[in-house]
């Protein structure tokens, strides 16, 4: 049976703290598709101006690993789109269970592509995370409100939400075998930087004209600040993820949703209901017993 030891738990945590943080600086911009763009320019500098001071030298990646930080790219832009699009023309308490679908394929593709296995207690706290972050956004607790989403799938917001969540399950397995292959940092760069591109393209759309340098002078320093708060949450994760079967990775990440939640009940004046404080026992209840089982 495959585990998870305490540095990789450590690290996914840390990711996942990080993760919420620049999450948070996204959802109080005004322009959001600019402002990640904006991350992802002061990521990147910081990134490569930390590589470039290392020592070491920059290790040449095969075509395979080339392949899979463009394909890992591909979907977490895809994610990104198809998720914005799910929540700007959906009911969040649709969209956002279905999006969570991740959790239920990453640790199908990796016990079928990795040979991955999972003891009982862990698929357990998998199960306890799944169903977690599927009903956090829910209006109230009971058997027509859990199966809503499923019963909307000819809803187009649920339908990109679906969409969404397979993707992501794709790009974390491409994410898993790029840093068995290549260290996590250079990877790390390699997956920016594509991201990056990609981004550059969708915005020299003439929709986007004059919106990056008018988020700039909005929103500087909240920028400079996301970035390396960005790069730290994606450096830790890919750390981890070198160390920890993906079947369990992906779900602890999700406490980056109860350290969201967190800030917005003592931040942003956001109610913690009842059914929240249920959904966030469940998620902590199966990262526990992810990580101690």
């Amino acid at each position: 049976m495959h585990s998870m030891s305490a540095e990789a738990f450590t690290l996914i945590l840390v990711s996942a703290l990080m993760h919420a943080l620049w999450n948070l600086l996204v959802k109080r911009s005004q322009d959001k598709t600019v402002f990640i763009w904006w991350m992802f320019v002061s990521s990147g500098t910081l990134l490569n101006l930390l590589i470039w001071i290392r020592p070491e030298p920059w290790p040449v990646p095969t075509a395979a690993v080339l392949l899979l930080a463009l394909g890992g790219a591909i979907c977490f832009v895809l994610y990104h789109l198809f998720n914005g699009r799910a929540y700007q023309t959906g009911d969040l308490s649709l969209a956002y269970p279905i999006s969570q679908t991740s959790i239920l394929y990453v640790p199908i593709w990796g016990m079928l592509l990795f040979g991955e296995q999972l003891s009982l207690i862990g698929g357990l706290g998998i199960f306890l995370v799944l169903l977690g972050t599927y009903t956090i956004q829910m209006q109230r607790w009971s058997l027509l409100e859990l199966t809503r989403p499923l019963r909307s799938l000819d809803n187009p917001s649920v339908r990109a939400a679906l969409l969404a969540g397979f993707i992501y399950s794709i790009g974390a397995i491409l994410d898993k075998q790029g840093v068995m292959l290549y260290p996590p940092l250079y990877f790390t760069q390699l997956l920016v930087i594509m991201m990056f591109g990609l981004m550059t393209l969708n915005l020299t759309r003439s929709s986007y004209r004059g919106r990056i340098i008018a988020q700039w002078r909005q929103n500087r320093w909240s920028i400079l600040i996301a970035g390396p708060v960005m790069l730290c949450s994606f450096v830790a994760f890919r750390y981890g993820l070198q160390m920890a079967p993906v079947s369990y990775a992906v779900p602890v990440r999700q406490v980056s949703l109860l350290i969201a939640v967190t800030i917005g009940v003592l931040f942003l004046a956001e109610r913690f209901g009842r059914v929240r404080f249920l959904a966030s026992c469940l998620i902590l209840a199966g990262v526990f017993l992810i990580r101690f089982g």
